[in-house]
């Protein structure tokens, strides 16, 4: 058992939950943060993540990354993270693993589309969308609607980037009805899940961008402190072929990057003089995150993967026809409510926007399959491309 820090969040002086849950049965020995984990990861939501996209839109290959997998790599290097600051590291892995449950299908390009679809009702934004997911549109429990987490999680997931000025439609109906003090910054368990975030899909799009062919290895040495890791690399490994060596390069990255979290994080907690929680969501600024230097290097880094990887012409022509699908269905389903299935026309909502907003929900759940199955079964034809092969 690793000493919990002064400036850790505690399950056993949590704020609570919405919904007060006095007499149900405590089902094992679990703290508030790992219920809330364990209510995150049995949701359907967090489920379907396997088949929601990464990087790449409807990836045919069995080795690419999706959202399920990526939510699983940030929670690893969060969970190390947090343990090494003396954090709870249930909470932290709590955040990790639901940061994207709100993510649409086809990623980015499906949010696109949904935003521009919902221009007119309050656009969609799906980190406000994760919060609605798993606070009203969960709904397992008998006596309240969605999972009932605890104010520290929809905190987290609500600020984990950052005080919120203006907050989204979404988001404001549930801070409405369970202030989450969206003016302050949250604690450092979700400051951790944020970089932890970048840590992962910086480094590991690498690998799958080398293994789409979307970028060489070579370019990537283009790069100073690429090419300098990748120096100490070869002299390490002198008698292993470089080809080998690829995956020892994103290792590395990874361990360089946690561990200047960690030296950073600990030496502004120190000037700062952070001693308890409430310092840390009064400190006016974010605590856990690069030093100065490497934040410069992974601005570079993300530099990199947008021109190489994120913008390269395939993805880009695949991201197109993905919008094209999500704005389809929409314009359906809002023309046509009868085209919903059944559960979702009955509780389909009298006026705007909440009828928008309904629609919404519903493609926002979707997978990248179901909405290309739900594009055939409208239309006759799903636009075929939408892979990188």
């Amino acid at each position: 058992m690793h000493p919990r820090a002064p400036y850790a969040c505690d399950p056993d002086v949590t704020r609570g939950r919405q919904y007060a849950e006095r007499g149900a049965p405590t089902r094992g020995p679990r703290s508030a943060f790992q219920r809330d984990r364990d209510r995150i990861i049995h949701s359907i939501s967090f489920r379907r993540l396997r088949h929601k996209t990464q990087v790449f839109v409807a990836p045919d290959g069995d080795h690419y990354r999706v959202r399920l997998t990526h939510s699983l790599e940030v929670a690893q290097i969060g969970r190390t993270i947090a343990r090494a600051l003396g954090l709870d590291e249930d909470l932290t892995e709590a955040l990790c693993l639901a940061h994207d449950i709100g993510h649409p299908p086809f990623g980015h390009a499906g949010e696109d589309a949904l935003q521009e679809a919902m221009a007119g009702q309050g656009g969609f934004d799906h980190n406000a969308h994760t919060l609605r997911a798993l606070h009203v549109l969960e709904s397992p429990y008998p006596r309240w609607q969605g999972l009932n987490l605890s104010w520290e999680v929809l905190e987290g997931l609500a600020k984990h980037n950052g005080p919120v000025s203006a907050a989204p439609w979404a988001l404001a109906e549930i801070d409405a009805a369970f202030d989450l003090d969206l003016g302050r910054h949250a604690s450092l368990e979700a400051q951790v899940a944020a970089v932890a975030d970048d840590i992962a899909y910086d480094n590991h799009d690498i690998d799958d961008g080398l293994r789409a062919g979307f970028l060489a290895f070579d370019d990537l040495l283009a790069l100073p402190f690429a090419a300098a890791q990748w120096d100490a690399i070869r002299q390490r490994f002198a008698d292993v072929s470089p080809d080998r060596l690829q995956a020892e390069f994103v290792r590395d990255q990874i361990g360089l990057m946690v561990n200047d979290v960690i030296a950073s994080t600990r030496a502004r907690i120190a000037a700062l003089g952070i001693t308890s929680i409430e310092d840390v969501r009064s400190a006016g600024q974010t605590i856990a995150g690069f030093s100065e230097p490497m934040a410069a290097q992974e601005r570079q880094l993300k530099a990199f993967m947008y021109e190489r990887v994120y913008h390269h012409p395939r993805q880009l022509e695949a991201a197109a026809l993905a919008r094209e699908v999500i704005a389809a269905l929409f314009a359906a389903y809002r023309g046509d409510p009868g085209l919903l299935p059944e559960d979702w026309r009955t509780r389909m909502p009298a006026s705007e926007p909440a009828q928008s907003r309904h629609i919404a929900d519903f493609l926002a759940g979707m997978t990248d399959r179901f909405a290309l199955t739900c594009h055939r079964a409208i239309f006759g034809h799903a636009p075929g491309g939408l892979s990188h092969v």
